[in-house]
């Protein structure tokens, strides 16, 4: 707190999940980093909650340090995990990047106005980087709509995972298994089958795509 405040972060502190959920409900956030093992509500369970109402950028930072805690975290909500012991540098270096991508982004519930491009049962709004599939709207987080805008104006073309983690978190790719897990969050939340995906696909040792459509 201390670091990002000499950033000139506004920041309010939470000292358990429970508290960590009603700031997040009731503050107007731009994001939040949370720990893993907290009282009352653990930071994995608090993230499910939060992502129900919320797709401003979560950042963790944990001591649970294991490639699998990584990617459970990733799975469930988070934009990126820092392990402890961390560099503080870094830390405010990725907080600043996240921050930076979501107001660029802003707000990816608006209305859409604008040139959309539609391809099959999505519809993408270009201006305000909204996504609609059927109709409904699909509630992104801020890497998601990152990933999916740089597919989606690209449609086609094959893009390699460590192209993606550069153009998406800036920073040279360190392990493009974040990029493999936002995907898979991607899949699930616009293919009918993500098993048989339609939209977005993988050609395996090469990279991503978004399929265009006949």
């Amino acid at each position: 707190a201390i670091n990002l405040e000499q950033e000139g972060f506004r920041v309010f502190k939470a000292y358990d999940g429970l508290e960590a959920l009603k700031i997040a409900m009731s503050q107007d956030l731009q994001l939040i980093i949370i720990d893993v093992m907290m009282p009352k509500l653990d930071g994995l369970s608090a993230v499910l909650k939060i992502r129900e109402r919320k797709n401003f950028p979560i950042m963790i930072l944990s001591a649970k340090s294991e490639d699998t805690d990584k990617v459970l975290g990733l799975s469930m909500g988070a934009d990126d995990y820092l392990t402890k012991p961390f560099n503080s540098m870094e830390l405010i270096a990725r907080v600043k990047s996240q921050v930076r991508r979501y107001t660029t982004l802003g707000d990816i519930h608006a209305k859409t106005g604008g040139k959309t491009i539609e391809i099959g049962r999505l519809c993408y709004d270009l201006e305000t980087r909204s996504l609609f599939a059927d109709g409904e709207p699909v509630h992104l987080t801020a890497t998601e709509s990152k990933i999916f805008d740089l597919l989606i104006r690209n449609a086609g073309r094959i893009f390699p995972a460590e192209e993606i983690y550069e153009r998406v978190w800036n920073e040279r790719a360190v392990n493009t298994d974040t990029v493999m897990v936002h995907i898979r969050n991607l899949r699930e939340k616009i293919e009918v089958n993500p098993r048989e995906p339609k939209y977005v696909k993988v050609v395996w040792g090469v990279g991503y795509k978004i399929e265009k459509q006949p």
